[in-house]
This record gives structure tokens, sequence and C-alpha cells, in this order.
């Protein structure tokens, strides 16, 4: 009980579900390229056309579902209807016929991603003292990664002993999402809050910034995340230099099982030292690991720099989240962390573009050395930024 310690049952059982969840959605995406490739009229660029307009439109929705947790304080009902919509519309891309059926099957999944996740992480941040944000937020994201560890796995397992075509493997991703869904209903718990008047309808209107130190944060975090490329990217350069493609998902494999174990301990662990310091350590490992991609020409040096990158996100992931419930007002935390996934969310498009544009006209190693230098510059605007540590006497400053 000791690795669970200070994990309330909320916490507990979502992070369940996020296991869950993604089992079921790691069991299909690995697959979709192949999927795709399959239909009358799939390409690359359709493809890309599906996920940038998925995760656009998740991005968008994340900002209104916490806003909207916040006016009514409903954030169980919110969760549910996100995870049922995915659950629901997940495994019906198995009765996809063109790429067009694909896009709205995967648009309707994202949105039921946009509508949850705020709340959700609001939920979290609700259901867990401040002084163990960062535990609770490193054990939720754990439980993701260890979902997108097993989901491949099961779908692998299942084309090769039992079922020799995709469309089956998608209908029985299906089943871990609907107990995902149960679990939902039956034990997770809305948790009584105290309203902000910041958060009533007439003071608290539809995407308004959250007033603070949380503003310089967000700020920063943008300009990190437009060094932050796709990590697909990494396969490729994984590919060039020469890994067969069993090798490039083992590495995949491995760095999810990375992430996973780290998540986590550095959560726990900012929630002694504090959480600036775990973070710009973080950004710091990306500024090297993206460093070290950019001279990487062997197999052995990529699977060395990779697992090294995976650190980067037990560093980051639930830490970054656990500084936004810090610095978030009562009654707010669910509209901060609509910010929040909508600045990583914009970020992201014009991230991989940017790196994308300078890895086809200058080189790989410009385009990585583009993005560590991103992070170094946002690592050291972060050492500047103020962040106090009692949040309570931050509300009263700013009520």
């Amino acid at each position: 009980m000791g690795l669970l310690q200070g994990i309330s049952g909320n916490v507990l059982i979502l992070g369940m579900v996020s296991f869950l969840t993604d089992v079921s959605s790691e069991m299909i995406y690995p697959l979709l390229p192949l999927f795709v490739a399959t239909l009358p009229g799939g390409s690359a660029a359709f493809l890309g056309l599906i996920e940038g307009a998925a995760e656009t439109t998740a991005s968008l929705l994340k900002l209104l579902s916490g806003t909207w947790s916040d006016r009514t304080g409903n954030r169980k009902g919110l969760v549910l209807a996100g995870y049922g919509l995915s659950s629901i519309a997940r495994p019906l891309i198995a009765l996809a016929v063109s790429p067009l059926g694909v896009l709205l099957v995967r648009m309707s999944d994202r949105v039921g991603k946009g509508v949850r996740t705020s709340p959700r992480d609001a939920l979290i941040a609700d259901s867990s003292p401040s002084d163990g944000h960062g535990k609770a937020f490193g054990f939720h994201r754990s439980m993701d990664h260890a979902g997108a560890v097993v989901g491949p796995l099961l779908a692998t397992a299942a084309l090769y002993f039992w079922v020799n075509d995709l469309r089956t493997v998608f209908w029985l991703a299906g089943i871990p999402g609907i107990l995902a869904v149960i679990l939902i209903i039956l034990k997770v718990r809305e948790v009584p809050r105290e309203p902000s008047p910041l958060a009533t309808a007439r003071k608290l209107l539809p995407g308004s910034l959250p007033r603070g130190p949380i503003r310089g944060y967000l700020a920063i975090l943008l300009i990190f995340t437009l060094g932050n490329s796709s990590d697909a990217f990494l396969l490729l350069k994984a590919s060039q230099a020469g890994m067969s493609a069993s090798r490039v998902a083992l590495l995949w494999t491995s760095f999810h099982v990375v992430k996973m174990l780290a998540t986590m301990p550095f959560g726990a662990f900012s929630d002694r030292i504090g959480r600036k310091r775990v973070i710009i350590c973080g950004w710091g490992v990306y500024a090297l690991a993206y460093a070290g991609f950019a001279l990487a020409d062997s197999q052995w040096q990529i699977w060395c720099v990779f697992l090294f990158y995976g650190i980067f996100y037990g560093l980051t992931e639930g830490v970054e989240k656990a500084l936004v419930a810090d610095l978030a007002l009562v009654g707010q935390s669910g509209t901060a962390f609509g910010w929040y996934n909508l600045a990583i969310g914009v970020g992201a498009l014009p991230a991989s573009l940017i790196f994308g544009a300078i890895w086809t006209w200058a080189s790989p190693a410009a385009a990585f050395t583009f993005g560590a230098g991103l992070a170094a510059v946002a690592a050291l605007l972060l050492t500047m930024l103020p962040v106090p540590t009692n949040t309570a006497a931050q509300e009263i400053q700013h009520a």
C-alpha cells in the first residue's frame, strides 16, 4: 500500500479508467495507418487530415468543457459523457468503408476526449491535497502509459493467435472502453467544492483567461510546445538509421515502459522539492535528448537517446498538470486545465510543421537543434517565473 499511499479513491478509479481507455485506443491507433491504406482513396495525406482535424477539435473542446465544469460543478457528468462517447465511437472504425468514415469516427472519439479531459484533470485536483497533486497526476499518467503498453500487445496477440483481420480487433477494442464507462458510473464520486465568485456565470465567461501567475506559466509552456514536435519524427529518425519495423515497434513499446515507470516517482518528488525544479529538469532532459538525436547516427545510439527521452515525460507530464492545479484559483481549476490543454494543442500543429520544414529544407540535425534550443529558452524563462508556495495566499490576492 506504500506505493498508493495518498492516492484517493477517485484518483485510483480514474487511473484505472485511463488504463482501460488507453488499452482500447492503442489496440486501434497503431493499426490505423495500415487500415486507412487498404481503403479506396486512403493516403498518407488523408491520414494527416484525420489526425490534425481530430486533435484540433479536441483542443478547443477541452477549454469549453473545463470552463463549463467550473460553472456547473458537474465534473463527473462531463467525464462520463466524454468517455462514453469515445467508448461507443472508437470500435465503429470497424464499419468504415472509406477514409471519410474513419475521419468521422476519429472526430467523434476526439470530441469525447475534448469533453472529458479538463473536467477529469480538475476532478483529480479536487480529489487530492495540494501537497499530493504531483503524485496524483503522476499516478494517473503512469496508468495511461501502462495502457499504451498493454493495448498494442493485446492487438498483436489477437492478430497472431486468434483473428486474421483488423476489423475484428477494432470490435474487440470496445470491451475495455465499456468497462471504463462502467467504472465511472459505479465508482467515481463528485467532490463538493466551495464555489468562487470568479466562477459564477456573471464573472467567468467561457474561455476567459485565469488570472495570476498561471498566465506567465502558460505563455512559457506555449514557447516550449512550439519546439516539441510530434514523436513521429523520432520514429522516422529511427527508421532512417536502418531499424526494421519490428525493432521500431519494440523501441516504441520500451519507450512507453520508461514513461510508465518514471511518471509517478517524479510526480511524487515534485511534491517534496517543488514543481518548477522538476519541470526545468524535464525540459533540460528534452533539450539534451534532442541534441542527442541531432548527433545520433547508429541504432544503438538512437536506442539510448530514445529511452533517455522517456525520462522527460516522467519529469513533466504529471508535474506540469500539478503546477496548473497549484496555480488555479478557487473555482477555476477546470478553466485552468482547459487553457493548459489548449496551449499544448494550439502549439502542437505549428511545432510539427516548423520541425518538418526545417527537416526538409535544412537537415534533421538542424530540426532537432531547433527543438533543443526552444526547450532551453523555455527552461530559462521558467526559472524567472515567480511561483507562490502558498496557493491560498495567491487566491486571496487575486480574488
